[in-house]
């Protein structure tokens, strides 16, 4: 199961929440139903606290090493092309170009112009 943590503790707190809620009425029936309640969101969230952490995002050698996958992207009255930038230092930018379906890796972020270097076509310019 993915996130059992994270669902555990949310689960937990909701419970507890309405539980108490419940208490707080003072009606009998309430209470009964309140307490038990309770007693469940306090062991879910006990039982959330145990587990371990495991999330499974990317490394920083996976993140490094990623690049879009290569392929003709179709034409919409001029040439598409896409442009891939890390948000992080070291900058890092990867342009794939539609017509062609080269991809190419620049340092630093998006560059002012760029022209395929396979195809030679001008995919922008900024003025």
């Amino acid at each position: 199961m993915q996130h059992l943590r994270a669902n555990l503790l949310l689960s937990s707190i909701i419970c507890i929440v309405i539980g108490a809620m419940l208490i707080i009425s003072r009606e009998t029936l309430a209470i009964s139903i309140g307490a038990p309640i309770s007693l469940c969101g306090l062991v879910m969230f006990v039982w959330g606290m145990s587990l371990q952490s495991r999330e499974l995002g990317w490394s920083e050698e996976k993140i490094a090493k990623w690049a879009p996958s290569t392929g003709e992207m179709t034409d919409a009255g001029r040439i598409m092309y896409r442009v891939d930038t890390t948000l992080d230092e070291p900058y890092k930018s990867t342009i794939l170009c539609g017509s062609c379906g080269e991809v190419t890796s620049v340092d630093g972020k998006r560059p002012k112009h760029f022209t395929c270097p396979s195809c030679e076509n001008e995919l922008w310019e900024e003025e």
